[in-house]
């Protein structure tokens, strides 16, 4: 095993979460549709932040960098990549992240959007109304690609939720040819069925041209990326297409796909799942972190439920408890 600085690298949306409780009349005074995400411009996000609760409770989001954080909290060595404005959200963000034990040193934007941010309503019955705003998030581009940052990463892994916008893409890229200059593996999740909806076609050739070596997905967003209905064929094709493919199922545990070989484990149960927001992100901290130091798919599937079972036992998409003590109890 190489001499990584990093042992795992993500590239996404930095997102900060904002969550407020509110009344069920709040959301019909603004116009929301209960439990429902809504993606806003820059007016709306900016009239929703300044109407936010004093009691708010700020959280640096986004899913590569909830990975991130697990893999933080697992002590392994995490870094993320994703863009800020240089603004109030930025600056929280920033320093949120780095106290979760990420290292984090993607420029700001001086000029343009606003930091991404996520307002996140939650009614007295335990609904979720989210009212997302991207604004800096997707000025992510090229020159944020750092060489000798992705080629000290065992694996660098992308979020696909950020592949809408053309300089991002170029960016993924960029870090790939990096990654594999290094000889290092390149990873992404395919975060969402209408994602993979929009870029299938794109994903596919990610996969295909060995750009990525490693898949993460559910099981909707397996059977979406080959169109069809059927699981065993999915995981067939996708056994093709790339190195290692790691797919979640929920209650029923997770599987690796990997040279011909299917390997599966069950679920790690917990007492009563409050949110499985970031069930998906955790896994991958487990799943990511194993394989940068070297353990085999049976411990990373294993780790990355385990991991997934601490977030799904409370409210948001973070760990409460720290993950390395965390999976100690399991024998990790």
């Amino acid at each position: 095993m190489k001499n990584n600085r990093i042992d795992v690298l993500t590239i996404g949306n930095a997102l900060t979460d904002i969550l407020a409780n509110v009344s069920d009349d709040f959301l019909i005074e603004e116009n929301m549709n209960k439990g429902i995400m809504h993606l806003i411009e820059a007016d709306r996000a900016e009239q929703l932040y300044q109407k936010m609760p004093a009691d708010k409770i700020q959280i640096s989001g986004g899913s590569a960098s909830n990975s991130a954080a697990g893999i933080a909290s697992l002590g392994g060595n995490a870094a993320f990549v994703g863009k800020v404005a240089d603004d109030e959200v930025g600056h929280f963000f920033s320093k949120d992240l780095r106290q979760n034990g990420v290292r984090y040193e993607t420029e700001m934007l001086e000029h343009g959007a606003a930091s991404g941010k996520s307002m996140i309503y939650i009614t007295p019955d335990g609904e979720r109304t989210m009212n997302t705003y991207l604004g800096a998030c997707h000025d992510l581009t090229p020159n944020d690609i750092i060489e000798d940052e992705i080629g000290s990463a065992a694996i660098t892994f992308m979020e696909g939720y950020l592949w809408d916008p053309p300089e991002a893409k170029r960016a993924f890229i960029k870090a790939a040819h990096f990654a594999h200059k290094y000889d290092r593996a390149t990873a992404i999740t395919l975060s969402d069925p209408f994602c993979v909806n929009r870029f299938r076609d794109e994903f596919l050739d990610l996969l295909r041209s060995k750009t990525i070596d490693y898949v993460f997905a559910n099981i909707e967003e397996l059977k979406s990326l080959y169109e069809t209905d059927d699981l065993h064929h999915a995981a067939q094709m996708v056994a093709q297409d790339c190195e290692i493919a790691a797919i979640t199922m929920g209650e029923k545990g997770a599987m690796a796909i990997a040279n011909g070989e299917v390997i599966s484990v069950p679920s790690v149960k917990v007492d009563k799942v409050e949110d499985v927001t970031g069930a998906g992100d955790l896994f991958a901290s487990g799943f990511l972190l194993a394989l940068a130091r070297g353990k085999d798919l049976r411990y990373a599937l294993n780790l990355g439920c385990i991991c997934a079972a601490e977030v799904i036992s409370h409210i948001g998409a973070r760990p409460e408890e720290n993950l390395r003590d965390f999976a100690k109890k399991y024998g990790f």
